[in-house]
């Protein structure tokens, strides 16, 4: 493991779009608890509370609220007609592990992140969980250095804007099993069933294949990176099909 995994050359500054005033704050929301034993123990007494101040964990609860708060903010602007209950929904969606980590890598953070030895073995800058936590460290740390002003123009480049591609349609998909089941029942059928029939990919990119079948008939497919997704996009098909055949009559 190195010692340390600087930012000096910018490179991860200009993918966020913020350059840092207090650096030691981007450090920071870059340390994995596992890395902390063996960078205090690398580190001279003077150095070691200057340097290695702590992991992230602090940082990544900051984040976790300033995340909430913007997402919320970004769709009420967004989507003035949705109800309460389509808002929740969708910042659910916007803020979701899956989410979170899509955001990590597209910012590459994992090349940046200071981890242990062993998570540096398992692969732990590949991992979710790291990732999405890291991302919500680094939100904390640039809204700690900026400001709210900072935080929203960064989620609004590197999240928000991808979680609303096509006008909002994907996050929306989050209503569309519901919206699946309501028609259902309006026509008096059984409830639609989800069924996996593939998944592909390493662990840590995986696609989920599944069926969406409807009176023992498979209506529609649907792909994700999880099952959830997954089912969502086939009831989304699956919605669609069953719209246009009442509409011819």
């Amino acid at each position: 493991m190195q010692e340390t995994i600087r930012i000096a050359d910018g490179a991860l500054e200009e993918r966020l779009g913020h350059k840092f005033l207090t650096s030691e704050l981007l450090e920071r929301a870059l340390t994995h608890s596992s890395a902390v034993p063996e960078l205090r123990a690398a580190a001279t007494e003077e150095t070691v509370s200057a340097l290695f101040p702590g992991n992230n964990e602090r940082l990544e609860f900051l984040g976790d609220a300033v995340l909430e708060l913007l997402a919320s903010e970004y769709l009420l602007a967004s989507f003035p007609e949705w109800s309460e209950g389509q808002l929740s929904k969708s910042r659910a969606r916007i803020v979701n592990a899956v989410s979170l980590e899509a955001a990590a890598r597209r910012l590459r953070l994992g090349e940046h992140l200071r981890v242990g030895r062993g998570e540096e073995k398992t692969g732990g800058r590949e991992k979710q969980t790291l990732l999405a936590d890291a991302f919500e460290a680094v939100v904390a740390a640039v809204y700690l250095d900026g400001g709210l002003g900072a935080a929203r123009e960064v989620l609004r480049k590197v999240l928000f804007e991808q979680a609303l591609e096509e006008r909002g349609e994907r996050i929306s998909e989050s209503d569309r099993k519901s919206a699946l089941q309501e028609l259902l029942q309006r026509r008096g059928r059984a409830p639609a069933e989800y069924r996996v029939v593939g998944e592909s990919g390493p662990d840590h990119q995986k696609v989920f294949q599944i069926e969406v079948w409807i009176d023992g008939e498979c209506l529609a497919t649907g792909e994700g990176s999880t099952k959830k997704e997954a089912e969502q996009r086939g009831a989304r098909s699956a919605l669609e099909q069953l719209e246009r055949a009442e509409a011819q009559g």
